[in-house]
């Protein structure tokens, strides 16, 4: 392929977006809320718990209702995730992930709209879910309605 000026002028204008991005108060907050969460070792210990649920969970789901366990996992997986949510670390974390992704679904849709108003952009991460659930678990498609 032949680099024509225009081309060249594009790679160089997403360069500096992405820049501007990674050096945005966003993706700062976003770094800092992260390294916090990663640092905390009872926010650790709650994510630790979840995870173990969510793997008994996933267990109770192929069965659905005929699993012998079925209403006490799903009891204890929302309580387990409630507690996971509430903590203070975690809490943050979700909030600059949520403003992250609302500046990058922001620059997504401008930059498809600077091409042609009739390309369809998807919002809140949509492009990136997997069939996910929605629950906040991070998994992206582990089937949980724990929330």
């Amino acid at each position: 392929m032949i680099a024509t000026l225009e081309i060249v002028q594009l790679l160089d204008q997403s360069e500096y977006l992405g820049k501007m991005i990674l050096s945005s108060d966003v993706m700062d907050d976003f770094h800092k809320a992260k390294a916090s969460l990663e640092e905390d070792e009872e926010a650790q210990r709650l994510i630790a718990a979840f995870q173990a649920m969510k793997e008994q969970y996933e267990d109770v789901q192929r069965f659905g209702r005929y699993h012998p366990d079925y209403s006490t996992i799903m009891k204890e997986i929302r309580s387990t995730k409630r507690e996971m949510d509430m903590n203070e670390k975690v809490a943050s974390f979700k909030i600059a992930e949520r403003k992250l992704q609302e500046l990058l679904d922001d620059v997504s849709e401008l930059v498809a709209h600077s091409v042609s108003n009739n390309v369809k952009v998807p919002r809140d991460g949509a492009a990136l879910k997997d069939g996910g659930c929605g629950c906040g678990s991070g998994s992206g498609g582990c089937g949980c309605r724990a929330s």
